[in-house]
């Protein structure tokens, strides 16, 4: 969580872009009310004027152009305030997001993408309250408090003191119930996000949900988190249901008592008709503006609640906060290409990954890692890409210690394929710009040439624009694994790290594909990760793994005399005999 409740400071960097518009709404807050204020003293004129037979059409013209101007006048910073909501869910969602894209990775691995969608998403939107029937609601209704109560206690102190004592306890009730709202409207926000995230796993794994027969059981958890924020909503409702009607009791109490000792001082002399109409005006002027700040306190502790949850994300280090200021030089002549010196790891609370693991990786090599699994062999593509740091030892790319360098600038020295392969929704062509954003049509279609994939553009009218489906559903295994491989070979990255690149591949494919591979290692340096020892038989070197430990290095052929480990891998894969 973040260090503590935001409190509305918290608001400021969201609306100081606004501050302009924020003033003309808080102007035109100003002259609407003081338009509104006038009327009970006209209204008093004009009641009094007929009593006395004088003229009144000048103060009933007066009062009907102030309605109007009234109206207008709340239309057009009504509109604004809308408009200004409006740009700061906006202004969320796009830092939000961007922060979102930017934390390091260790933090999706302990966070849940649907609690993280909620924030975006739900979260946001509650801020819009906070704009339009929050803040503005509370300052425009203190304004109307404060001049009604000078009006009437103008007119008559004594009918003040009666209509203040009956709000005031039953608005004291409403305020102290409100301040629970913020810490409810917390629960049921967070509720929502956890059921999110069960309907986000549950969408993600619909093939396996399905052929596991499944259905009900996801649909039972699905429906105990909708419980869950049901149940958390609820509660929330049931304070703000009590606030509204407590407050509405004060002020329906309020007028009654006007009434009846109004009355009996109209009775008695002690004020004119008109004063006792134009008192209860200022105290409808004043209930009614107490009534909406209650609510907007309400909408502003809700408003609160879900910025809590926005700034708790905000609030943690985006990856690139620990990026040295400025980029090292050129690569060195005589440095490897990549270099771990005696690197330990382990994951955030979990056990040690890497012990002491020490190799080299000389400029234009193949190496290959390969071991059994959970040997560690992912984890070192994933510290060369830096995201995560070691616990201890050091890597460096190019004599460049990886920390020393700017995230950006080492990846951009590095071409990446993930183990699942990953493919994003939209067209072939999307996926693959999103590594080479300047790539012409012509430079797309060679690299899926590269890897056997040429006639996945070929198969219908749209070319390069065929789509791919949701993380490439309509893609075979294969086909994902060759796309995240042509979008690799389209950097111009001189390293390029592939994990398990052939495990989805039939022999026809992986043939191609190692021949793509020999082809991009001319001019490139290659670390693989390899299951499949008959894809990497001909690395210039392997290095063998276990738990965590390098526990051989050298040529296949070399390895099957002296790695008892490596020879055993070999004689399951019928490599040998």
């Amino acid at each position: 969580m973040a260090a503590g409740r935001v409190g509305l400071r918290a608001l400021l960097p969201y609306l100081s872009r606004h501050k302009r518009t924020l003033a003309v709404v808080a102007v035109l807050s100003l002259v609407a009310a003081g338009a509104a204020l006038v009327q009970p003293l006209l209204v008093r004129r004009v009641l009094d004027g007929v009593s006395a037979g004088r003229p009144v059409a000048g103060p009933v013209a007066l009062l009907v152009g102030l309605l109007l101007a009234g109206a207008a006048l709340r239309g057009v910073r009504d509109y604004l305030l809308q408009r200004t909501a409006e740009g700061v869910v906006l202004v969320t969602r796009r830092r939000l997001a961007r922060h979102l894209l930017l934390l390091p990775i260790a933090e999706y691995d302990r966070r849940r993408t649907g609690d993280l969608l909620s924030r975006v998403g739900a979260d946001s939107t509650l801020l819009r309250a906070v704009v339009t029937s929050g803040l503005f609601e509370i300052v425009t209704g203190a304004v109307m408090v404060g001049g009604a109560l000078a009006a009437m206690a103008f007119l008559d102190p004594l009918l003040l003191g009666v209509a203040v004592a009956a709000l005031a306890v039953g608005l004291t009730v409403a305020m102290t119930a409100s301040r629970r709202v913020r810490g409810l409207s917390e629960q049921a926000q967070a509720r929502l996000g956890e059921m999110t995230s069960a309907v986000e796993r549950a969408i993600s794994a619909a093939r396996t949900i399905r052929a596991s027969r499944a259905e009900e059981r996801e649909a039972a958890t699905v429906a105990e988190g909708a419980g869950q924020a049901y149940r958390a909503g609820v509660r929330l409702a049931r304070l703000e249901a009590l606030v509204g009607p407590v407050a509405d009791t004060a002020i329906q109490g309020a007028f009654l008592l006007v009434l009846a000792v109004g009355g009996v001082r109209v009775a008695s002399g002690a004020i004119s008709v008109g004063s006792l109409v134009a008192f209860i005006l200022f105290l409808f002027f004043l209930a009614m503006p107490l009534g909406q700040a209650i609510h907007a306190y309400t909408q502003l502790q809700t408003g609160l609640g879900a910025l809590q949850r926005i700034e708790e994300i905000l609030a943690l280090p985006a990856e690139t906060e620990d990026d040295p200021a400025r980029t090292p030089g050129a690569a060195q002549a005589d440095a490897p290409a990549v270099a771990f010196r005696s690197v330990d790891f382990a994951y955030p609370g979990e056990r040690p990954v890497l012990h002491q693991v020490s190799f080299e990786v000389p400029r234009g090599s193949r190496i290959a890692l390969v071991g059994p699994s959970g040997a560690g062999k992912s984890t070192i593509l994933a510290l060369i890409e830096r995201f995560y740091d070691v616990t201890g030892g050091g890597i460096s790319v190019d004599g460049h210690d990886v920390r020393d360098l700017p995230r950006d600038a080492l990846r951009a020295r590095l071409g990446y394929v993930e183990q699942e392969a990953p493919v994003l929704a939209g067209t072939l062509r999307d996926n693959l710009l999103l590594t080479a954003p300047e790539a012409t049509d012509d430079e797309l279609l060679a690299a899926l040439d590269e890897v056997n994939l040429g006639g996945l553009a070929e198969r219908g009218s749209e070319g390069l624009g065929v789509q791919v489906g949701e993380g490439g559903v309509l893609l075979s295994g294969g086909e994902r694994q060759r796309l995240a491989i042509a979008r690799a070979l389209l950097t111009d990255a001189p390293i390029l790290l592939l994990d398990e690149p052939t495990s989805n591949l039939d022999a026809r494919n992986e043939a191609a594909l190692r021949e793509a591979i020999a082809t991009a290692a001319v001019k490139r340096t290659l670390i693989v990760v390899a299951h499949r020892l008959s894809t990497v038989v001909d690395s210039d070197r392997i290095v063998v793994l276990e738990e965590g430990r390098v526990v051989a290095t050298g040529p296949h052929h070399e390895l099957l005399g002296t790695s008892p480990l490596y020879r055993e891998l070999a004689a399951h894969q019928l490599l040998v005999s």
